[in-house]
């Protein structure tokens, strides 16, 4: 079926309610959704906890992760209404949850051909609405009455660091596990190399939190209903603390950089960023939605946002422990492999070849990705010698610049002959000695200013970055 038959078949998707259930120290979260007329969807999350667990003060959180969980439901036929039954929404709520629908599922409109600027695209529907201040401390409280909420105020000055297994997330766990920071850290779905960067970090009993899909949902995909990417990191966002909350966390810790404020194309006068719920933009505005409306909420920031993938490369240079356990590399998760084959493995490659020992690169990825063309087609993709940059979670097109004109520099200095295709790309860019210059100043040693590290993360940050050596 085509996207308008589609909405025509299905005019709205209600978010009817959620069950939460408590058994066993875990909580079990069924959410219900019914795309229109007939297809009904109860997908769930499961919280490992121990101890006494309010349920009542939790009931704010879990709403909203049904709300965010609900994209995934949408998006199969894009139904022009949202209803929300399950809960109240204020009118500041629903120009949060629209802009979310439309910048996080930028991917997914692009990919489908959807416009998503044309008139009564989507309206989201409360049931009953909410009537909250402006003044934030008035919104916690009327946010409490409106939820019945009874608010236990965070007791424990500790960091929950969320841990996808990749660079990013082992550099986090690297530097806050030598500060004397109270760790804990919380994976959904683990895959074996976020279990293997915990353990390197010596940390023990992470928080593993399990997320079920309908499967109706696959079966809908599969008979031609519209499937795409999801702002998944808004997600992590929302369901981050939540479990932050119930374990009395101070703050809940992501590893985004700058890098992921960059978009990847154009589309209806939109930036499309693949890496939008990571992108500062959401940051700040997720920040201001869990400080109005969800009670007593740790504090969320991204320990690595002053920095970007260059930096970070240098950064994980310094922790050899985590060679062998991280990847990056989406295609090859399940397995634990890197596949060798998609352009993150072209850019983890890309970034890292400048700063680690040449036999470090080959024993992570078993070979030499700069003489594989298909690695190379990516790299100059992710140069920007193609039109739209790779849909990964990967850095800009300067950041990749600058590191292919040092990953020759690498070969040359180890009296190395420097692969056909990795100069190729050189040549193709025309880098000057001032471009070089250029790029060196405003990626190398560049401290961003937008940032939501307190004062101890950011000294903690800051410190590594100033004593990282300059290639």
């Amino acid at each position: 079926m085509t996207f308008e038959q589609l909405r025509l078949k299905h005019p709205r998707l209600v978010y009817t309610s959620y069950d939460l259930t408590v058994r066993d120290n875990t909580i079990v979260v069924t959410y219900d959704f019914r795309l229109e007329p007939d297809i009904t969807f109860h997908p769930t999350v499961t919280i490992p906890h121990t101890g006494n667990i309010d349920t009542s003060a939790l009931a704010p959180y879990i709403f909203n992760v049904g709300l965010v969980e609900a994209i995934s439901y949408w998006k199969a036929a894009c139904p022009r209404e949202i209803v929300v039954e399950a809960g109240p929404l204020s009118e500041e709520q629903l120009r949060f949850w629209y802009d979310l629908f439309i910048h996080g599922l930028g991917e997914f409109f692009y990919r489908n051909n959807i416009d998503f600027t044309q008139t009564d695209f989507l309206k989201i529907i409360p049931a009953y609405r909410a009537e909250i201040a402006n003044d934030s401390t008035d919104s916690h409280r009327l946010t409490d009455t409106l939820n019945n909420v009874s608010v236990i105020p965070n007791t424990t000055p500790s960091d929950l660091i969320l841990v996808g297994g990749g660079k990013d997330s082992a550099v986090t766990l690297g530097m806050l596990k030598q500060s004397d920071r109270t760790l804990q850290t919380m994976v959904l779905n683990p895959t074996a190399a976020a279990l293997a960067t915990i353990r390197t970090a010596g940390l023990s009993d992470s928080i593993i939190v399990r997320r079920t899909i309908d499967p109706k949902l696959l079966e809908l995909n599969a008979a031609g209903y519209l499937n795409g990417h999801t702002p998944f990191s808004a997600y992590l966002a929302f369901l981050g603390v939540l479990v932050g909350r119930l374990n009395g966390n101070e703050n809940v810790i992501v590893s985004n950089e700058q890098s992921a404020n960059e978009g990847n194309v154009i589309f209806h006068g939109m930036e499309i960023n693949h890496q939008y719920s990571k992108s500062f933009r959401f940051e700040q505005q997720f920040r201001t939605y869990s400080g109005t409306f969800l009670p007593s909420s740790p504090s969320y920031f991204s320990f690595l946002r002053p920095l970007n993938d260059v930096q970070i490369g240098m950064l994980f240079a310094a922790f050899p422990a985590y060679y062998q356990s991280f990847r990056s590399c989406n295609a090859g998760s399940a397995t634990g492999v890197w596949c060798g084959a998609c352009p993150k493995c072209a850019f983890t490659y890309l970034i890292l070849f400048p700063f680690l020992a040449y036999q470090d690169m080959l024993r992570i990825f078993g070979r030499d990705y700069f003489t594989d063309p298909v690695i190379m087609q990516y790299v100059s993709e992710l140069v920007g010698l193609t039109p739209v940059k790779p849909f990964e979670c990967v850095g800009t097109r300067d950041e990749a610049k600058l590191a292919v004109y040092l990953s020759v520099e690498t070969y040359i200095q180890h009296q190395m002959e420097v692969p056909e295709g990795l100069l190729k790309i050189k040549s193709d860019l025309r880098l000057t000695p001032a471009d070089v210059a250029h790029l060196k100043e405003n990626i190398i040693m560049t401290w961003a200013g937008t940032y939501n590290l307190p004062p101890e993360h950011t000294a903690i940050l800051r410190n590594a970055w100033e004593n990282i050596s300059l290639p």
